[in-house]
C-alpha cells in the first residue's frame, strides 16, 4: 500500500558540520543512488531519523525558487493531425530523395552589393512604372549567364542511374518560389537570350503564375541551375538543397550594412552572403569556390554584366 505523505516539511537548513544524519542503510543507499545529500533532508522520525517517507517527500517537493504557474493560463494539450498529401507530399519526397542521393556540400561567400544596389535603385527611379521593378534576382541571372560558360560543369544534370552528366549550353534558371501550396520552381528559360528587363518581366510573371496556381507543367520543369531566396528573411547563411537532377543551387541571403575596411578606413558597405550548394559527385570544391568568386566579382562590379565578351 502507498505510504501516506509526510505532513512535516521535507527539507530544511543544512545540519551543522559534523552532525551525521540518522537513517537506515537502505535509506542511505537509496539517497546515494539518487544523488541526494541526506544532510539536506529533514527527518520526521525519532531523533530526526530519516525514513523512506522523508526521502519521497524531498524528491517530490518543488524547488524553492520555482515560480508558481500564472493564474488564469490553461495548458494547451490539443494535437492537430495533418495528412501529408498532394503537392506537400511530392515536395517532401523530392527533398528526401535529393538529400539521400546527392553528395551535398555548401560554400558561402560575402558579396559587397553596394554598387549593384545603387544601380538597381537608380534604374527603378529613372524608369518608374514604365518598366518592371528590378530586384536583385535579374542581376544574379545576368551574372550566371556571364559565369557559366567558364564553368560548364555547374550548368548540368547528373543521371546517377546511368552515370551520365548532361552539360547544357542553354541557361535555364529555376526560381524557387514560395506559394500557398508549398515550394515551386518555375523556370526562366534561355536566360542567355534575355536582357535585364526581360529577365525581370519573366521572373515576375512566372512567380505570379506559380503563386496563383496557373503555371503550366512545362514552366515547372527543365531548369539547369536554381536560384533560391527568402528576401529580407534570408538569414545570414543557408544550406540550400539541390534541385535534382541539377548539380548546383545558389542561395541569396539578406543584405546587411557592415563596416568594411577600404583604403585605410572603415566605411559602411551593403553586404550579402551567397550560399551555394553543389553535388560533390560532379563538382569539385575548388571549382565551386572559383565559380562563386566569379559571381561575386560580377555583382561587385555590375558594369561588367553589360559588357560584350
Amino acid at each position: 500500500a502507498p505510504r501516506p505523505a509526510a505532513a512535516a516539511p521535507s527539507s530544511g537548513p543544512p545540519r551543522p558540520p559534523g552532525e551525521k544524519p540518522v537513517a537506515s542503510p537502505a535509506v542511505r543507499r537509496r539517497a546515494l543512488e539518487a544523488g541526494i545529500d541526506l544532510r539536506q533532508v529533514r527527518g520526521t522520525g525519532p531523533a530526526g531519523r530519516i525514513g523512506h517517507d522523508d526521502l519521497d517527500a524531498f524528491l517530490n517537493a518543488p524547488p524553492e525558487d520555482a515560480a508558481p504557474a500564472p493564474a488564469g493560463r490553461a495548458a494547451r494539450t490539443a494535437v492537430e493531425e495533418i495528412k501529408v498529401i498532394g503537392l506537400r507530399r511530392r515536395i517532401a519526397q523530392r527533398m528526401a530523395d535529393a538529400k539521400r542521393r546527392v553528395a551535398h556540400f555548401s560554400y558561402v561567400e560575402e558579396v559587397d552589393v553596394t554598387a549593384v544596389e545603387e544601380l538597381r535603385a537608380a534604374l527603378n527611379q529613372r524608369h518608374g512604372a514604365s518598366r518592371p521593378k528590378l530586384t536583385l534576382i535579374p542581376f544574379l541571372v545576368q551574372a550566371l549567364v556571364r559565369a557559366l560558360p567558364d564553368f560548364p560543369q555547374m550548368n548540368a544534370h547528373y543521371d546517377d542511374e546511368a552515370e551520365v552528366i548532361h552539360r547544357h549550353a542553354g541557361v535555364h534558371v529555376g526560381i524557387a518560389t514560395q506559394t500557398p501550396s508549398g515550394l515551386m520552381v518555375p523556370v526562366l528559360r534561355h536566360a542567355e537570350t534575355r536582357d535585364l528587363w526581360n529577365s525581370a518581366t519573366e521572373v515576375r510573371r512566372l512567380a505570379e503564375a506559380a503563386r496563383n496556381g496557373l503555371a503550366a507543367r512545362d514552366e515547372l520543369s527543365g531548369s539547369t541551375i536554381t536560384i533560391t531566396s527568402l528576401g529580407a528573411l534570408g538569414g545570414i547563411v543557408t544550406t540550400p538543397v539541390i534541385n535534382r537532377p541539377e548539380v548546383a543551387i545558389i542561395g541569396v541571403n539578406k543584405q546587411v550594412m557592415r563596416p568594411v575596411w577600404r583604403d585605410g578606413a572603415f566605411v559602411p558597405r551593403l553586404t550579402m552572403n551567397l550560399s551555394a550548394s553543389f553535388d560533390h559527385r560532379v563538382v569539385d570544391g575548388y571549382d565551386a569556390a572559383l565559380f562563386v568568386q566569379a559571381l561575386k566579382s560580377l555583382l561587385e562590379t555590375p558594369a561588367t554584366l553589360f559588357m560584350e565578351a
